[in-house]
Order: structure tokens, then sequence, then C-alpha cells
């Protein structure tokens, strides 16, 4: 079977319309769990931590990084009605859109991260966009889900959004100059455009795209493939590679109808999910620098990682004087996916719930022998709609969060169910994900790198995949 495209990952967690949970174990909290909780208390008393201690992991209570970078310290001032009266002049910057589902749209800003480090600029960051949740829940910052002043420190450089730059309510149409990379690696397509994004006309910008040389493409010509190379496109942010390569065909802005040469203080780009350093889908491996210069230190914002903290510990029917215990995630991706069984029964396609139980004692059984804690808390998430497979996961006494019950969307807004889960998948003792979902990958690296936890890809697309 194919590799999914990771491109659109446009799945939101199951909201069942029916109340079933498990009971309480009963389970009193493991010896490991108590040392990590009393640790947790310890930091607590130096008053150092931006959280309470959210679980069994000391690796999720986060320091302050507020005498890190002041990001007002890199623009003139307050937002302006212009973008470009707030820019400093003796300072360069990078910047580009999303426009492919909330998780891929993390990977993408990450590329954008990494693209600025290599090529010594401040990133400018825009908001998340809700296409794949619903087109009218509001944009969100990335700044609410992720914790930026954590992921400057760990990086080493400042990091700007949008809204700090350009007054969001500005009605001041900006020119700019940008490059055009999926015009580029597109080409093996039939009449090739640069890529647009809803999140453009928000920020009120009108953009002339310049295609980026044929070199940037990562894959050899004749590969019909889209990404492109790092090191190619940071070329295009000095000045000798830039200059070389003005003369490509360029698209007047829609709006203004002006040709412009990509910007050279404000280096923009149209789209940087397909980016990779050596091949493609590098997030999926260990060395990814990607990953590992800036997607391992992308960790949640406090206030939204409590809040799936209780999720968590209600599904759990954690008492409230307990800390929460060790647990193992899951994240089993079913909905579109259902498109790539080329015509097998979608129960044969998909893993099964015993194939998926069988990665999960192996999950078990690892934190057994290689960290001494016994987990029996399973929490599971997924896009699945079909009640009687819940009904399965309850029958394995494992859990979920209902957030129907839980009101959350009511109280928090949509982008919330799919944000908690995420975060639960990350903050699991050990994790059992699905192949080919960047969500799964994501959670499976987080998991690997925040808490030292064992991880499994569930195999899947035709009987008996995942057999080993």
């Amino acid at each position: 079977m194919d590799r999914q495209d990771a491109y659109d990952d446009p799945e939101t967690p199951f909201i069942p319309t029916f109340r079933v949970k498990p009971q309480p174990k009963g389970k009193k909290p493991s010896p490991g769990t108590i040392c990590a909780a009393l640790a947790g208390i310890s930091l607590l008393s130096f008053g150092f931590l931006l959280l309470k201690p959210l679980s069994h992991l000391d690796t999720q209570d986060a320091p302050s990084y507020s005498a890190g970078f002041n990001s007002q310290s890199y623009v003139q001032g307050p937002p302006t009605k212009r973008f470009r009266d707030n820019l400093r002049n003796n300072t360069k910057y990078i910047t580009s859109w999303t426009s492919a589902g909330w998780t891929n749209d993390v990977m993408t800003y990450g590329n954008l991260i990494y693209l600025a480090l290599i090529t010594e600029r401040i990133p400018i960051i825009a908001k998340f966009l809700s296409s794949h949740i619903d087109p009218s829940e509001p944009p969100l910052a990335f700044g609410e889900i992720i914790d930026v002043p954590r992921l400057s420190q760990a990086i080493g450089i400042p990091l700007l959004e949008w809204h700090e730059v350009k007054d969001p309510e500005s009605q001041v149409l900006d020119d700019l100059g940008c490059w055009s990379v999926w015009e580029s690696v597109e080409k093996y397509k039939e009449n090739p455009r640069p890529r647009g994004s809803p999140i453009i006309d928000r920020l009120k910008l009108d953009i002339s795209w310049t295609r980026t040389p044929d070199w940037v493409k990562l894959t050899p010509p004749g590969i019909e493939d889209d990404h492109a190379s790092f090191w190619s496109l940071a070329t295009l942010g000095f000045p000798q590679a830039r200059s070389d390569n003005l003369g490509l065909p360029n698209h007047p802005s829609p709006q203004h109808q002006v040709s412009l040469h990509p910007d050279d203080q404000l280096l923009c780009f149209d789209f940087l999910y397909f980016i990779g350093a050596q091949r493609p889908w590098e997030w999926e491996w260990d060395y990814s620098p990607a990953w590992r210069f800036v997607g391992q230190h992308m960790r949640w914002n406090a206030s939204t990682e409590r809040l799936a903290d209780a999720h968590a510990r209600r599904a759990m029917n954690v008492p409230v004087d307990e800390p929460t215990p060790p647990y193992i995630s899951i994240h089993a991706r079913h909905g579109d996916f259902g498109d790539q069984c080329n015509g097998i029964a979608l129960d044969q396609c998909f893993a099964s719930l015993s194939v998926i139980a069988r990665r999960v004692s192996e999950v078990q059984e690892e934190l057994r022998t290689q960290k001494g804690i016994e987990v029996t808390q399973v929490i599971m998430t997924s896009d699945e709609l079909d009640p009687e497979w819940w009904l399965g996961v309850r029958a394995l006494g494992w859990t979920w969060v209902d957030y129907a019950t839980e009101r959350t969307e009511e109280i928090y807004g949509k982008w919330y169910p799919v944000f908690i889960d995420a975060i639960i998948q990350s903050n699991g003792a050990g994790f059992v994900g699905t192949r080919g979902s960047t969500m799964s990958n994501l959670a499976h690296r987080r998991v690997q790198s925040w808490h030292n936890g064992p991880t499994r890809i569930v195999q899947w697309g035709r009987p008996g995949a995942d057999d080993h």
C-alpha cells in the first residue's frame, strides 16, 4: 500500500453521543508515582515552576523563561498599521504561512523556525487556521498553544508573532515580495501556481510571488515529489543567491498589480511543510534537524496543558487529592484513512483493537522492565465514529475523554478537543500510534524526547499488516 500522504491531516477527536466510561480501577499509585509527585511538590516549594505538577513525569513541569528574549526588543514598538513600520532597520526576519491542518501546520512552523536558525533571522509566526476543524472558528495565536518564551530560550533566538508586528485590526494592504516554493516543486503538474493561505488575506498582505529556482527541489528532477531542501532555500536569504535569481518568473500582486522582487529584510516563502535536509518526510526520522533543533522544544502553553491534565484526570477517575498516574496514550487514526483501503473492508484494513492491545502490552512490559513502573491506565484518542468500537475500547478497561459530557467545545471552543488530545498523547508514559498519521508521529516523538518513554506505531492497510 502506498504511504499516507501526510500533507492533509484533517482528523478531529470523536465526541461520543452516548455515555459509557470505564469504572475506577481503585488502584493505589505506584511508588514511582508517589516519588515523582513529591519531587514536583519539592520543586514548587522553590517557586521556580510555571506549572503545578501535572503527573508522574517531572519533565512536564516547565520553568519560567520570562527572563529570556523580550520580543518587543526586536520591533520598533507596539503593532503598527503597516508591518514594515515596525521592523527594525538593523534586523532581518523570515515568515511563511500555513494551510494543511493543525498538526501539519505545527510542523510547518517548526520548519520555518529551523530555517530562521540557519539563516540567522527572526521568525514571524502567523496564527493557526481552523480550516480542518470549523472554518468559522477564529484563528488561534501560536503562543496560545505553544510556550513561546520557553521555545525561544531553548533554541537561542527570539520569536515574533504577526499580531506583535502588525495591528490585527489594520485595514492597510501591505505590498510584499516573496518566493514561491510550491510553484517550483510542483512543476511536474500542469500550470503550477504559488500556494496561498487564508491567513495572508487576514494579515492584509498583497504578495507578488517569484518562483524559486528549480534546484531548491530536494529529490531528483525525475521524481514527482513536493519536497524542497532546507539549505537550498536558505541560500536565498543571502545576497549572492538572491541576486542571482531575481530574474525568475514573477507574478504581480493580485490587488495592486505590482511586481516586486522577493523582500530582503522580510524573507518569505509561500509554503514550508514539504521541506527536508536529506530526504522527504523527515520528521518521521530520528535525525530530523527540524525536530531535533526546534520541534522537540515546542512545549505546550502552561494553561492549556493544565486543562488537558484536568480532562485526563477525570477520564481516569483520579481523586482530587492524588497525583495524575502514569498512563499509556493511544492514537487510533481512522476517518479518511479508509480511502486508502483499496476495497478491503474497513474492519480488515484498520488494525483491530486486539492488535492495538498487543502493542499496548509491549509498551507496558518495556515500562515495567526498563523503568520499574506498572502502568495500568490507558487513554484512547481517536476519530472513530462507531459506538460499537468504543464499547470494545471500554471492554479492554481503557478510557477516553468524553468531550460531550465535558462540554469542552461549548466552554473553550472547537480547537480544544484537538489540543487536549494532542497533549494527552504527548504526556503518556508510553504511546501507541497509527502509521502514516502526522499526529501519531509527533506524539511518538514527544513521548520519546520529553519522557524517554517507549512507543509503538501500528501498521495497517491489510489483514495481518502489524504481525510481528
